[in-house]
């Protein structure tokens, strides 16, 4: 659960509460560095989930300590972006290759 972020120097340190059942409630902090959100072109209304993901990622592999948003993150996040939308781009393209073929035999648009 995402607790809000405080602001360290160029870099937003988001808080969350890590809640495991039959567990205390423990806290966890990660740093994100503004440098990488201008860079990847990502608006810091993205860094809650990529940085929720970071923390995920590190606490599946048991890392302790400081978890810090990489530059991979943001890249693996643009790159997701990008192919999500090379296939709107496909639908779209094929959608309207199927509209310039006219209407099917029997379709009541003026097919045979």
């Amino acid at each position: 659960m995402e607790l809000g972020f405080d602001q360290l120097q160029n870099a937003p340190a988001f808080r969350f509460d890590i809640v495991v059942k039959g567990a205390t409630t423990m806290q966890a902090v990660v740093v994100a560095d503004m440098a990488l959100f201008l860079q990847y072109r990502v608006g810091i209304q993205d860094g809650p989930s990529l940085c929720a993901a970071r923390l995920t990622a590190n606490l599946e592999q048991n890392v302790e300590g400081d978890h810090v948003l990489t530059a991979a993150d943001l890249r693996g996040l643009c790159e997701r972006r990008a192919a999500a939308e090379g296939k709107r781009t496909e639908i779209r393209r094929m959608a309207g290759r199927r509209a310039s073929t006219g209407p099917e035999p029997g379709d009541p648009r003026g097919g045979l």
